[in-house]
Parts: C-alpha cells; sequence; structure tokens
C-alpha cells in the first residue's frame, strides 16, 4: 500500500483520508499452519505436483505444511507406464523437497482401480499373474522408498456407495483378499510405514463407512497390518456431514488412526463473500472434528491453490475448492483451518472489501483528537484490530470504543467488547486523544 505524504495542512487533516487498509486475506497467519498443527500432535499436509516446487508455490508448500501427498506422482500409471519400464523422477523430486523441509511424505497409492496404465488395464491375465504383478508393484515401489514414506494410502476406493466392494481388476480377479494381500506385502516392504484404506464418501457415518468399518475391524481381528483409514472429505460446500467427528471416533475405538486425506470443499462458481465465508467453516468444522480426536493424526488438503486444483476439470462450473487463491492468496479457507488449530480467531476479509478512514478531527498547539472509521462492503468482521505507526512522535493519552497500546512508534488499537462486529455495509469508529510536537502527518493504517 502506499504511503501518504506527511506534513499535511490542518485542513486536510481535519476532512479526513481514505485508507486502504493492508488486505490481510493476501497474508498469512504469523503462525503456519505446520506449527499450530505439531503444537496439537497433529500433521497438516497438502497434495503438490512435484514440477511446481519451486517459486512462491514451493515457498508456500515448505512453510505451511509438515506432509505432502504426490497428487499423481506416485500412482503406477506414472511410475510404470511400461511394463518393466520406471519413471520415478517427480516422486524422488517431492519426497527429496519434503527431506530438505522437514516433512513427511504420505504415499499415494498403491492400488487403486484409475489412473493405471494401459498395458496392464488391457492385459488378460491369471488370477495368480495378476497377484504377482500387484506384490512386485508394491514391493518395488514401497521398497524403493523405504524408509522415506511415513504413511501409505496401500488401497484407495475399494469400495461402492452401497458398501458393497467395487467391481475392479483387482477385486474381479482376485476377490475381496486382494486388500490384504496389498497390505500384507506393504508391510514387507517397509515395516516401519504406517498403511492405510483410503475412500471418498465415507466423512460420515453411512453405509459405505460402514462397509469400511467392518473391514477393517476384520482385518484387526486376522492380524492383516492395517494402521489407520483415510477420509478423503472432497466435499460440497456447506456439506460437512454432521456425524463426521463421530465417524472419526468410531475407528479410532478400533485401535486405527484416522487422517483426512484430501480435503477440499468446491463451490458453484464464481465464489463471492457469502460462499467463502462458508468455505472458510467448512474448513474449520473438518480440521475441528480431527483435531478433537486423538487418533486423527492428519489433515491434508488436495492441493493448497485453486490454480493447483482438480476441481474446475472435474466438476464443471465448480471450483476455488482450496484455501489458498491461484495467486497464492490465503482465502478466509485458510485462516479456518488456522482457527481450528488454535490460531488467530479473525477471518479477515478480501481484499479492497473493507477501509480505514483517519483523520483528525481538531487540533491544538500540544494535542489533538483524532478518529479511525473501519467501514466494510463485499465482507463482514467479528473483531478487529487497527495498527500503524505515528511518523512523529506523536503520542496517544486517551482512547474510546478501542483498547490502544503503544510500542515506541507502532500504535495497535483492537475493539472494545461491544463493537468488534463490523456488518456487510456497516461501519464502526473508534476516537482517541494524542500529543504532538512540531507536525502531524497522517499514518498508514492496516489491519491484522
Amino acid at each position: 500500500m502506499r504511503s501518504l505524504r506527511t506534513g499535511l495542512s490542518l485542513a486536510s487533516l481535519v476532512t479526513g483520508v481514505m485508507l486502504a487498509l493492508t488486505a490481510p486475506a493476501a497474508h498469512a497467519a504469523d503462525t503456519p499452519l505446520r506449527d499450530l498443527a505439531a503444537a496439537k500432535g497433529k500433521v497438516v499436509g497438502t497434495a503438490v505436483t512435484g514440477s511446481k516446487l519451486t517459486g512462491t508455490y514451493g515457498d508456500v508448500a515448505g512453510a505451511q505444511f509438515n506432509s505432502l501427498t504426490p497428487g499423481n506422482a506416485m500412482k503406477w500409471g506414472t511410475v510404470e507406464p511400461t511394463q518393466g519400464s520406471f519413471n520415478w523422477s517427480e516422486a524422488d523430486q517431492i519426497v527429496a523437497f519434503a527431506q530438505a523441509h522437514d516433512q513427511q511424505v504420505r504415499g499415494h497409492t498403491l492400488v487403486w482401480h484409475s489412473q493405471n496404465p494401459s498395458w496392464l488395464t488391457n492385459g488378460s491375465w491369471t488370477s495368480a499373474q495378476l497377484s504377482s504383478l500387484l506384490q512386485n508393484h508394491i514391493s518395488t515401489e514401497v521398497g524403493r522408498y523405504k524408509g522415506k514414506i511415513a504413511a501409505w494410502d496401500v488401497v484407495n476406493e475399494p469400495f461402492n456407495e452401497d458398501g458393497s466392494y467395487r467391481s475392479t481388476l483387482w477385486y474381479n480377479g482376485l476377490g475381496s483378499g486382494y486388500v490384504a494381500s496389498a497390505l500384507t506385502w506393504a508391510h514387507a516392504a517397509d515395516p516401519d510405514a504406517k498403511l492405510y484404506i483410503n475412500d471418498y464418501n465415507v466423512e460420515g457415518v453411512n453405509a459405505k463407512s460402514t462397509a469400511l468399518y467392518n473391514l477393517v475391524k476384520s482385518l484387526k481381528q486376522q492380524g492383516v497390518p492395517i494402521d489407520g483409514v483415510g477420509l478423503q472429505a472432497h466435499l460440497i460446500l456447506g456439506q460437512v456431514p454432521a456425524t463426521l467427528q463421530q465417524n472419526i471416533q468410531r475407528f479410532a475405538d478400533l485401535g486405527v488412526d484416522v487422517a483426512i486425506t484430501e480435503l477440499d470443499v468446491r463451490m458453484a462458481l464464481p465464489a463471492d463473500s457469502t460462499k467463502l465465508a462458508q468455505q472458510a467453516a467448512d474448513f474449520k468444522s473438518v480440521v475441528a472434528a480431527c483435531a478433537a480426536v486423538t487418533r486423527c493424526v492428519n489433515v491434508t488438503v488436495w492441493g493448497f491453490t485453486d490454480s493447483d486444483s482438480w476441481v474446475p476439470s472435474t466438476f464443471p462450473g465448480y471450483g476455488a475448492a482450496t484455501p489458498y487463491d491461484e495467486n497464492y492468496a490465503p482465502k478466509p479457507a485458510y485462516h479456518g483451518i488456522a482457527e481450528a488449530l488454535g490460531g488467530s480467531t479473525t477471518t479477515p476479509p478480501p481484499a479492497g472489501a473493507c477501509t480505514a478512514a483517519y483523520s483528525v478531527t481538531s487540533q491544538w498547539n500540544t494535542g489533538f483528537t483524532g478518529q479511525v472509521t473501519i467501514s466494510c462492503s463485499g465482507a463482514s468482521l467479528s473483531s478487529w484490530k487497527a495498527n500503524w505507526t505515528f511518523g512523529a512522535g506523536q503520542q496517544i493519552t486517551q482512547a474510546w470504543n478501542a483498547t490502544c497500546t503503544r510500542s515506541g512508534a507502532a500504535v495497535s488499537c483492537a475493539n472494545a467488547s461491544y463493537n468488534g462486529s463490523v456488518p456487510d455495509g456497516g461501519s464502526v469508529t473508534f476516537g482517541f486523544n494524542a500529543s504532538w510536537s512540531g507536525s502531524n502527518p497522517l499514518p498508514t493504517v492496516t489491519l491484522g
């Protein structure tokens, strides 16, 4: 934001100058999400595209998250596009980035019905051949990254919506036992990695999540190595299941960990302030449900920026599903996550939606009376804090309708208990008396 000229006349001071608040939505919380999560014994992650892990994308991915999931780099079709010919380049890149930034890696995914190479899906295999192919794939990939992957989504999306097994290459060729076999082979390749079954539409208590629950219970009883379940959480705006925390808890009660593995909240485009506020509430609700259950260990967003989201191409007319906009500016959703992890409780408005007018209403030889009016249009605030630095030694001696503190020349004024709310289309004003000597330039006001 531009700084205003100093040395203005009393007349211009009295009329006041409209100052744009620094757009708080363009700034992340003071404490990175990864640190907030760590303080609660949790991990917060994001799916990433390896080729983008440079510049701002890489900076945000490294600073805000303590876990990375390869979006596509570890899927069968990527790593073995031709039988016996492997391409580990992007997967290796993501693992190296994570190691350099003190991050975990969540391997995704070993056994899935989608994104498999054509040589595999178009082949005619006996059950024995198919079993051998699957075992070799799991052993090769898990073995390559032994000691470098914290958790694997071993089996992905095994169920239909009604709780029956999905008809896939694996189920049709090997029967339901392929799940136990895959977990057993993965454990043999890396005994220290946590092994998960991952699925979508299993966030609340329903037929599909109950089928997953019963499968995990059965695997545990059989002694099959299963450490956790992944709830993907590809959600629609305003549709967080009411039974989410209950569902997380029932899996935890089986003695397994739970992870929210692919969280995003899509909305019908275009986005607006109302939708973004609802999205923030949805992200906060999901993360809070995980934070409330000890064995819910990880929340991973499926891409942290709208420019790297799968939603627009998969759900035409929908988008804006992640915590950051396409220019890497944190959206209200980011602050919803931060709040659920114990961070700042103030969700900033969109850039330019709120402004502050600082004015000097009267002035005399040793002092002056000033006021600041915070106005919102296209957003609302539940609390506010106005900050500025006096440029000529001015000092506040008394304030009303706000609590003002000073550190050197820096001033911070926060709302009183009764006037923190600034509605869309409304405003709040606070005032103060202050001393001055020599000049009384207008400061630049920011909100934060």
